[in-house]
């Protein structure tokens, strides 16, 4: 009786201990070193526009997200104002 509920025990205390993860590579190792990346995901492409990219693609699409951004706080700024 005492074993089973030792290892009971030990059973349910190996749930809650954190799991061995390794560290995940990814393709665009060319692009890790870049602004934006950072631990523990690195470099984020989730839908993988950049996985034959060179740098010239890359800092295209840098380029349009940061107008569109832009663009998108002008207009959230209009829509505010003219409330």
């Amino acid at each position: 009786m005492k074993l089973a509920i030792a290892a009971l025990l030990a059973g349910s205390a190996a749930a809650f201990a954190p799991a061995q993860v390794g560290k995940a590579s990814t393709a665009l190792n060319a692009f890790e070193s870049e602004l934006g990346a950072q631990p523990p995901l690195g470099f984020f492409d989730p839908l993988g526009m950049l996985t034959d990219a060179d740098q010239e693609r890359f800092d295209r699409l840098r380029y349009v997200e940061v107008k569109h951004g832009r663009i998108c706080q002008l207009a959230f700024l209009g829509q505010i104002t003219t409330r």
